[in-house]
């Protein structure tokens, strides 16, 4: 077939906008397969290729399926799938869709409607396949009878043209044209009929189209020729209209068909039915068979079909009818509000735009029709955009004023569109309109608290929540992370129990949690972005265990005890219904894993006992009886409601008897068994207690051992050189009456051997001690307690007035020939320490270094002083003297600072015992304190 088409263009112009519109219209056949050619958009409009290009442009179509697409490379508009003109325009003529070309920087705006012509694709269809009338014999020539027309979905020269009838001995076929393009098919009857000649006729309908090729439909007619029936029913209308509003409920009563018969009794009864209606009316409407009255069976929608008509048939029993013709106007209501929808939208504007630019193009319907569909668009005040009206149906957002970022970044749009119906409809849509981005927004979680249940024993790893953040930013400044805040949960670190993906922030078990230890736990979470500086934000996460069942009921009563018999009594008068005992049970699991049931398992007589399977108690089901053993044994199984379920076994001793002496006799047998087993258990909780202290007692003997040799080994110094004390020449002593200053500064020289063991030194009166560890590092301490001094004045630990005897001339104290000049002989202004190295000591200052050390120690009052912190001693090394080699060290230049004198000695407190050395033992004691 060959294709026509034609384009119709229509421009308009709008001053101060830069958006074009533009008209095109084409024409196609239906059915056309994929790819097919409908036009040359390009070339019609006189665009550009690579303007369409460039321009992006693209199809829209406004709801509904897209039947047309855009090839940009080759500036044409090809069929994107098939369209069928009965699904798109039913009964319609002419049938066209429209949809919009679209291009970009600057808009361009283009309607392109397309006209789809009808080919000959449908065969007529009647309503039905057999069609079946009852007519009475004594029926005179020149009656009518109507058929049911067919439907052809096809319009014009395709659809429904003619009609054949055969055979024609008794009836001929009439059609008869309708103002309306309908067709009505009479069977009108030339011969009169015979019943005693022939009782049924079957005759063949056929309805032709005028297609190319011709299709064609048929349907049996079956006729039943009945006894006489002389008077047809008559409509008492030939036309019915009636109005119904689209929104009635189903089950309204539109309208009523009466008709009257001039028959009485059978032959005078008239039934209604639809003679010929359409498939779609005949779902929308149904007719009392008896009254007349039509109703509506289904929703009504005047926006898919404004009227409707109906014939009605009005039969006797004789199969006499009249025919009557119903039409149905369906009345709009505003029940559909104005729809929205964006055409074109930039999102992201810089500040610097002109007035005037196009932000977005938006196009609004209303599927209602006249005041119900007339829409007036409008959005928000006091914002720096305005919306301005182009073609119909469409309006542009452009801005109003100069932008300013620093004022404001971003900008909410509310497009507010409503009709004029009563109630009028509203509609609106926010659009949001960026001019720029920083990070000035911190994660937003979906909820102000995030819960969740996990199944206690759940295994290690697995994901039990997933908490998700947005942040209105973009880029990185909207890449977040998650992370754990640290806190303690039941004593235990948050991230010994749950841990998180920063990047999906999904949760993870990272151990099994016990319902029965822990039911919930609560920890925040927090979601960090990219931005610099990055911003944060926290939720609360609660995680709530769900319990399990697994532990088994315990059995409370009666107490199972396995050196005795403990039975229950019952008396062989007890009656029906005597109360037992009762089985007391507990299980530490919670809702249905702990409700308990009790059932009776085994038995010595299950005829004599009964259990309540609620409440567990033991009941006699019928008369005891002196046949009735003594001793029963009942075995109850308590089994509680879990999934699987668990459960425990109790054994009851009953013992049926009327006096004790009865049971105790009964029951001798199993209690001499049991007093050994008793004896036994006595004496091995008694040999395990035995054990159990002298292990104990071992232990604690061999730590104090090793405390008391490792204080030992802290007192005293086991080398075999001395160390030879050594008093720098900056000395200045200040103060101090006695021939001996209060504190001193030692050098020490130590064997290779020496470092293996603490040396602890102590001068006259206590005031500071030389510490050398074994990392050979010196330190002094200082303590100032002088109220507990004063208290304590007769202490032993306060040093003695040194001894006359061992005043040294000044050129006979300690020290390397050739020193400068003593702090008193310098001067008033003399600084000690400053002055150049001494030469190296001779022999005989040797020998009074060794002498007055050996007094010093023999003369003191205490050995081990407290010590003190070096901040309050100035140092005075300036020099050191090995002996028995040349060489001196040098201190660093930077650290020879000016040194005053010392103050005058204060009272101490008393020395301090040195503490234990910490042991194993005490290491795991503290460890556990600081856990607590």
């Amino acid at each position: 077939m060959q294709l026509k088409w034609q384009t119709v263009f229509f421009f308009l112009c709008v001053y101060g906008m830069d958006v074009v519109f533009c008209q095109a219209r084409y024409s196609i056949p239906e059915e056309m397969p994929e790819g097919s050619f409908v036009g040359n958009i390009a070339k019609d409009l006189g665009i550009e290729i690579s303007r369409l290009i460039s321009g992006k442009a693209r199809v829209v179509t406004k709801g509904g399926r897209q039947y047309v697409e855009l090839s940009r490379d080759k500036g044409a508009l090809v069929v994107k799938e098939r369209i069928d003109r009965e699904e798109l325009c039913e009964q319609t003529t002419p049938c066209s869709f429209s949809f919009d070309l679209i291009i970009e920087n600057p808009i361009q705006l283009h309607r392109i409607t397309v006209e789809v012509q009808d080919i000959n694709d449908n065969a007529p269809i009647f309503p039905k396949d057999t069609v079946k009338l009852q007519i009475s014999e004594s029926t005179a020539s020149g009656k009518r009878f109507p058929l049911d027309s067919a439907v052809d979905l096809d319009v014009d020269i395709n659809g429904i043209q003619s009609y054949a009838l055969s055979p024609t001995d008794n009836f001929k076929l009439e059609i008869n044209n309708q103002p309306d393009g309908q067709k009505n098919v009479e069977m009108v009857l030339h011969h009169e009929l015979d019943r005693e000649e022939r009782d049924e006729l079957k005759l063949v309908l056929v309805a032709y189209d005028g297609g190319s090729p011709r299709k064609s439909s048929a349907v049996q007619i079956h006729i039943s020729v009945l006894d006489s029936n002389d008077n047809a029913p008559v409509c008492k209308q030939a036309l019915y209209k009636a109005e119904v509003m689209e929104n009635s409920p189903v089950g309204t009563v539109v309208t009523a068909v009466s008709a009257a018969d001039a028959d009485e009794g059978v032959n005078g009864e008239v039934s209604y039915s639809f003679a010929q209606a359409s498939k779609k009316a005949r779902k929308l409407f149904g007719i009392n068979w008896q009254t007349g009255e039509i109703t509506t069976i289904d929703n009504l929608d005047y926006e898919k079909e404004k009227s409707y008509q109906l014939n009605v048939e009005a039969k006797d029993k004789g199969g006499l009818a009249d025919t009557c013709k119903v039409i149905i106007d369906v009345v709009d209501v505003n029940d559909n509000p104005p729809t929205i929808q964006l055409m074109s939208f930039s999102n992201t504007i810089a500040e610097n735009s002109p007035v005037g630019t196009t932000v977005a193009v938006i196009n609004v319907e209303d599927a209602d029709s006249g005041q119900n569909g007339v829409v007036q668009c409008k959005i928000n005040e006091h914002i720096p955009f305005k919306i301005e009206s182009s073609l119909t149906d469409y309006y542009a957002l452009v801005t109003d004023e100069i932008l300013d970022r620093e004022n404001i970044a971003e900008y909410n749009i509310t497009i507010l569109v409503s009709d004029q119906g009563s109630p009028a409809l509203h509609s609106n849509k926010t659009l949001t309109v960026k001019i720029s981005d920083v990070n000035d927004n911190a994660p937003v979680f979906g909820s102000d608290q995030f819960r969740t249940f996990i199944t206690e024993n759940n295994s290690p790893g697995v994901a039990v929540l997933t908490v998700k953040a947005g942040d209105a930013d973009w880029g990185p400044n909207a890449r977040l992370s998650y992370f754990l805040e640290d806190s303690d949960v039941m004593g235990n670190p948050v991230s010994s129990l749950v841990s998180i993906n920063s990047d999906s922030g999904v949760i993870y078990a990272v151990r099994s949690f016990d319902y029965e230890q822990m039911k919930s736990l609560t920890f925040n979470v927090t979601a960090r972005d990219g931005g610099s500086p990055p911003l944060s934000s926290e939720v609360m996460v609660t995680i709530i265990v769900q319990d399990q069942n697994d532990n088994a009921p315990q059995v409370l009563y009666p107490v199972q005890t396995g050196g005795s018999v403990v039975a229950e009594i019952v008396p062989r008068s007890a009656d029906v219904g005597y109360l037992v005992t009762k089985v007391v049970a507990v299980d530490v699991d919670s809702g249905q894993n702990a409700w308990l049931s009790y059932k009776l398992q085994k038995a010595t007589d299950r005829a004599l006992f009964e259990v309540g399977p609620q409440n567990g108690e033991i009941r006699t089901v019928r008369q005891v009886t002196d046949k009735d053993a003594v001793k029963q044994k009942l075995t109850v199984v308590v089994e509680d409601n879990g999934q699987p379920s668990r459960s425990a076994v109790v054994n009851i001793n009953v013992a049926v008897a009327d006096s004790f002496p009865e049971v105790v006799s009964e029951f001798s047998d199993f209690t001499h068994s049991k007093e050994y087993n008793d004896s036994l258990t006595f004496y091995l909780v008694l040999a395990l207690a035995a054990v159990s202290f002298l292990f104990i007692t071992t232990v604690v003997v061999i730590i104090s051992v090793k405390i008391y040799r490792w204080r030992q080994s802290r007192i005293f110094y086991q080398s075999s050189l001395p160390v030879i004390p050594y008093y720098p020449p900056g000395y200045a002593d200040t103060g101090v009456t006695g021939t001996l200053p209060h504190m001193y500064n030692y050098d020490v020289c130590m064997t290779t051997n020496s470092r293996k063991s603490d040396c602890k030194y102590s001068t006259l009166g206590g005031q500071s001690v030389l510490v050398v560890d074994q990392s050979f590092s010196e330190t002094l301490q200082r303590a100032m307690k002088e109220k507990e001094f004063l208290e304590n004045a007769e202490s032993p630990e306060m040093q003695k007035p040194p001894n006359n005897d061992w005043r040294l001339p000044p050129n006979q104290r300690p020290g390397p020939s050739g020193a400068g000049p003593r702090p008193e002989e310098a001067g008033a202004g003399a600084v000690g320490g400053t002055g150049p190295w001494p030469n190296p000591p001779t022999e005989a200052e040797q020998l009074q270094a060794l002498m007055a050390a050996a007094n010093e120690v023999s003369e003191a009052t205490a050995t081990l002083g407290p010590r003190y912190n070096a901040q309050y001693v100035p140092d005075y090394r300036q020099n050191v003297y090995i002996p028995g080699s040349t060489a001196t060290l040098t201190a660093n230049p930077q650290q020879q600072m000016p040194q005053q004198a010392l103050p005058p000695p204060q009272a101490l407190p008393p020395a301090e015992a040195p503490k234990a050395a910490p042991t194993p033992a005490s290491k795991k004691k503290a460890t556990k304190k600081d856990k607590k």
